[in-house]
């Protein structure tokens, strides 16, 4: 009999998981239908092959590009500054041609506008920042701006005296999940409540929306982290949710939390020997967690899970840590 019953519950299990593909592959089918106009400058080109004499043209173009409290004379000597001329070039090298990018930003811009119908997709513009990794992607309006000389490579010379944990983002196949996590930060609001709850499960809708957004990637890329942090993430989700459970941190509205478990750092500190092997931002991966587990139990709109305040959320997750 309990033999028969184990059969009977893993038929009903496989038929639920064969009910939810087909759905997830229509869903697909219908985005891959969805037309998308996309047009992306090579600005770091046009400027890295200027001369003066083109300057007054790309300001056209470009104005946003071009503040007007500086003067033509700034833009001719970044053009025949030495520094920025190998700048242009190992960009060029990297990036002599941006077909994969180009492919998964449609990909990228179709999830949007299936689940956010009003989404105007912006005009792509690429460009160098003098590595100004604190804004990698700018999407504003109709532009999505984004910093190439950003996405080098954690290697790349011109990164040498950048923290290792940083520098790791500094990587092309992070560069389509920043435009996506860039989006998500547009539309998902932050909610009153301060606790270190809230701010967990806020993190998580972000990641959810990029799940959602990027139904293809690795949750590696997703989470900005290399393979094996991630791998160490889900190891140890059970021991991670119970020190915060341990150590009262849910309800607690102290901002170092914050510091210590949500905001970009080398390691996620819980004050024990293991820290330095851990990742960073480790409650961002537990908030995702959550919010993943609400969704299997919710059948609710993407704009209602942005609304939900976290104690509704945290309650009818009925979340349990993967050990």
């Amino acid at each position: 009999m309990k033999r028969k019953f184990l059969y009977i519950k893993t038929t009903f299990i496989a038929i639920i998981l064969l009910v939810a593909c087909n759905d997830a592959d229509k869903v697909e089918a219908e985005i891959a239908k969805i037309n998308i106009d996309l047009n992306v400058s090579r600005f770091d080109r046009e400027f890295a092959e200027a001369t003066p004499s083109d300057l007054p043209k790309l300001k056209k173009i470009y104005p946003y590009l071009f503040p007007r409290q500086y003067p033509d004379s700034i833009w001719e000597l970044k053009l025949k500054d030495t520094i920025q001329i190998e700048l242009f070039d190992e960009v060029g090298k990297t990036f002599n041609d941006l077909e994969l990018e180009k492919k998964e930003l449609k990909a990228l811009f179709q999830h949007i506008k299936y689940y956010f119908p009003q989404f105007t997709v912006p005009k792509v513009i690429t460009l160098t920042s003098e590595v100004d990794y604190n804004s990698q992607v700018i999407l504003a309006d109709s532009l999505l701006l984004i910093s190439l000389d950003t996405y080098l490579g954690p290697e790349h010379h011109f990164y040498q005296d950048i923290q290792n944990y940083i520098a790791n983002g500094l990587d092309r196949k992070f560069m389509i999940s920043d435009v996506a996590e860039n989006f998500a930060y547009q539309v998902v609001p932050r909610l009153n409540d301060r606790t270190f709850l809230s701010n967990m499960l806020y993190y998580g809708k972000i990641l959810y929306l990029k799940d959602k957004l990027m139904p293809n990637a690795d949750h590696a890329i997703k989470m900005k982290y290399s393979q094996d942090q991630l791998e160490w993430a889900m190891a140890n989700e059970e021991p991670i949710w119970r020190n915060f459970i341990e150590q009262e941190h849910l309800y607690s509205t102290d901002k170092v939390l914050n510091l210590r478990f949500l905001e970009p750092a080398p390691f996620s500190k819980f004050g024990l020997e293991l820290d330095n092997e851990s990742p960073g931002r480790l409650g961002q991966y537990i908030g995702w967690q959550i919010v993943d587990s609400f969704m299997r139990s919710n059948e609710i709109t993407l704009q209602q899970l942005f609304r939900i305040p976290a104690e509704e959320l945290f309650k009818k997750s009925k979340y349990t840590p993967s050990r």
